[in-house]
């Protein structure tokens, strides 16, 4: 059976090094993790090597040289050589309106992308508007087991975000993140679920039908579809939900389990804005998340509108890491180039314009850079560039407002020992103040 006619070679490889085409237990050979196929798909970059060369060649040869000490090169043959499971899995979940996203394809979420880098997955499989991959929107996450007047809250919320055309993003999962999406569905608003199992079984469920035929939600996942529930796939899934949006709303919050490490790790990465909901419920960690870094809801009143949880910062955040990769990129393993990108990046090198074997920038941040010109080192220069300059400027625009060393590091691609340094230097001159307990930085405006 040949599925050239619905998936790219580059796009049929990925899979069959990536996922799973039926219970993890009767898999022969375990697909490469997300850390594995980074490793991998940086070694592929660097030989001018793409996904696709190793179906439409003989891989033997293309694969002299490599050398891992998980993930050896008859491991990758093995795994190249399942393109019958591949065929019939995605014939069963084709007819169930599946799809298929890769790392490669221009559908995917650039948020993942610019946020999580490597680590994004290298497949999403999927069912509803892919359009909406990109939509960004508010991510609401929540306990399973929150009360009602909680889920009557959160409901309000989904239907609030339908009404300012704002997206609800959450993981669909019983209590909050259910409510929270259905609330918007039943409004005609827009949903983002990541599910983190079942999604073949989502895809025909009448619960999401309504969204799913009207092309006002999507469900993706990076789970192999027919996956029943797992802990820990619950648990990988939450930073995926916070990197969907471009802002987040905490309902009720355990003192443990999936709701609480998802916001922990969203302050501690300083994805999107963390807001938290008051509760009296003394059991629940929604003080403790506030102390850490979140905020309270309740500071903008009961008649808030949604678009009040999305601060300046986290709506230009997309386009500043766009324009930063250029101005501090560091090296870094991000995701393979598909074909074009690699021809432009030969005839870039043959230009003199510089090595880039060590990082990947993407196409669209290529073709979509700032208006700026933006300093090239195949250009005739008249004098040494300031970076520390570059970057004081950067800084006043950022850091009008207290921010975290963390956003500093997202948003300027700037290794953190070199960011410190500027910092402090910058402190030193009066440029920046440091506040502390969180530390945050400011901009002194009256120096």
């Amino acid at each position: 059976m040949s599925i050239s006619t619905t998936l790219s070679s580059t796009a049929q490889a990925t899979l069959l090094l990536t996922s799973y085409f039926s219970k993890a237990s009767s898999e022969k050979t375990k697909p490469l993790t997300n850390a594995e196929w980074g490793r991998f798909a940086l070694w592929l970059k660097e030989k001018s090597i793409t996904p696709a060369d190793l179906l439409e060649q003989d891989p033997v040869p293309l694969l002299q040289g490599w050398f891992d000490s998980r993930i050896s090169a008859e491991r990758i043959i093995e795994l190249l050589n399942r393109g019958h499971s591949l065929a019939l899995a995605m014939e069963k979940w084709q007819r169930a309106g599946l799809w298929v996203v890769t790392r490669s394809d221009p559908e995917y979420p650039r948020r993942l992308k610019q946020r999580l880098k490597t680590d994004s997955p290298p497949v999403l499989f999927g069912c509803g508007n892919k359009d909406l991959l990109n939509a960004g929107g508010l991510a609401v996450i929540g306990s399973r087991n929150a009360s009602d007047s909680d889920l009557a809250f959160t409901g309000e919320i989904g239907a609030k975000a339908a009404y300012e055309n704002i997206a609800i993003v959450s993981g669909g999962a019983r209590g909050v993140d259910e409510t929270a999406m259905l609330g918007a569905i039943r409004t005609d608003g827009a949903v983002i679920g990541i599910m983190a199992d079942s999604l073949l079984k989502a895809a025909t469920s009448s619960k999401w039908r309504k969204g799913l035929m009207d092309g006002h939600a999507v469900l993706i996942s990076p789970f192999y579809p027919e996956a029943g529930f797992s802990a820990g796939n619950a648990m990988a899934r939450n930073k995926y939900i916070y990197c969907l949006a471009d802002s987040s709303l905490v309902i009720h919050s355990g003192k443990k389990g999936g709701t609480l490490n998802g916001a922990e790790e969203n302050l501690k990465k300083a994805w999107v804005p963390l807001w938290v909901k008051q509760t009296d419920d003394k059991d629940a960690a929604n003080a403790d998340l506030v102390g850490k870094g979140g905020r309270w809801l309740e500071e903008y009143g009961s008649n808030f509108a949604v678009s009040d949880l999305f601060n300046i910062a986290s709506r230009h955040a997309d386009q500043s890491s766009v324009e930063q990769a250029d101005l501090f990129s560091m090296p870094e393993q991000s995701e393979l180039l598909d074909e074009p990108e690699i021809k432009a990046e030969k005839e870039q090198a043959q230009l003199g314009a510089g090595d880039t074997s060590e990082e990947v920038l993407e196409a669209d941040e290529q073709s979509n850079s700032s208006n700026e010109p933006i300093p090239d080192s195949s250009a005739t220069k008249t004098g040494p560039i300031d970076f520390y300059q570059l970057f004081t400027e950067e800084l006043n625009r950022l850091a009008q407002e207290s921010i975290k060393l963390e956003y500093l590091i997202e948003q300027t691609q700037l290794h953190k020992s070199q960011l410190t340094a500027w910092l402090k230097r910058a402190e030193d001159e009066g440029v920046v103040k440091k506040l502390n307990r969180p530390v945050r930085y400011k901009i002194e405006n009256n120096k």
